[in-house]
């Protein structure tokens, strides 16, 4: 195996040529949307000339953006055997990233991302009318919401240490909805009786989906890597999120999409065998806070769907 920058096409990028790299950092900062774009394709196709009729561009400029890449990063990104490319462990780790600027940078040309009081706003409407809207809130919010399974979830949650087994999880779990995820994506590995998910789609359908990966909303590949992001965010640091969410979901096997708009608390945890995993909780809300959103659009959830909890009843360890 030959170890090289795959634009030094046999030669080893030595010490000069990257600190005349370097130095023109600032100038390049103007191609830098086309730099990732040419690293994210080469690296998903790893065939130069798929990657040029895919990017509409040329094997020079191709080869170009990746040295220039390469000479500022000072790491080699891609290895060439044969004329076969490869990511290197440094492009492995710089790909994620190199993703999400992309998906950032097109949600953000496309005013479907901003921040509101620090905190991320995400929105995104089709032709079709199909929409998505979701703003992140300070947990702070919690403590003043009237939604006890929000704050009893939380409490619970930093009691068992993100242990789904713990019993201090036990009265909660129920509520909740388990991911795990996988190199095919994020997986459902268990649906709550009382979740969301069950009221709203059925029992048969929830049951059906254990194991499954998640089914792609309409919106593109930037779309879903902006939703996938808190999902990643959370379960990495093994931390908490709430979000404020209205979308359009259809309900009945005729597929006629319905407004709904929830509260979305997503914690960090652990399977058994200490591997990491993701909670839900989903609760219904008329009391939602999205800035931009047309409050006209909010509807008050139907009694069938309210996630119903009784703390006074719940068992378990005070």
């Amino acid at each position: 195996m030959i170890y090289l920058p795959s634009t030094a096409m046999n030669r080893i990028v030595n010490p000069s040529e990257t600190t005349q790299a370097v130095t023109k950092t600032a100038e390049s900062h103007g191609l830098l949307h086309e730099m990732i774009r040419s690293f994210t394709t080469l690296a998903r196709t790893l065939n130069l000339s798929h990657a040029v009729k895919e990017l509409g561009s040329t094997r020079q400029t191709l080869r170009r953006h990746i040295t220039q890449l390469e000479g500022i990063k000072g790491v080699a990104l891609f290895t060439v055997e044969e004329r076969q490319y490869r990511l290197t462990e440094e492009g492995e780790r710089a790909l994620p990233e190199a993703l999400d600027i992309l998906a950032r940078g097109n949600a953000w040309l496309n005013r479907s991302v901003r921040h509101v009081d620090g905190l991320q706003l995400f929105n995104t409407t089709l032709p079709n009318g199909w929409c998505f809207w979701q703003q992140q809130h300070s947990l702070s919010r919690i403590w003043n919401s009237p939604s006890c399974l929000m704050r009893e979830t939380l409490r619970s949650w930093s009691m068992s240490g993100g242990d789904i087994e713990s019993p201090m999880m036990e009265h909660v779990r129920p509520y909740l909805i388990v991911y795990r995820h996988t190199i095919a994506g994020w997986i459902c590995v268990e649906f709550g009786e009382q979740s969301f998910f069950v009221k709203w789609f059925g029992w048969a359908k929830a049951r059906s989906s254990v194991g499954r990966s998640l089914g792609r909303m309409p919106g593109g590949d930037d779309f879903a890597r902006m939703l996938d992001q808190p999902f990643h965010e959370v379960q990495t640091t093994q931390n908490v999120r709430l979000d404020h969410v209205f979308t359009l979901v259809p309900r009945e096997s005729d597929g006629t999409l319905q407004p709904v708009n929830y509260q979305r608390l997503m914690l960090g945890g652990r399977f058994p065998d200490g591997s990491l995993a993701l909670y839900a909780l989903v609760e219904p809300s008329a009391d939602v806070e999205i800035f931009g959103l047309d409050q006209g659009k909010i509807v008050q959830p139907s009694a069938e769907i309210m996630v119903n909890f009784d703390p006074v009843n719940a068992k378990y360890e005070r």
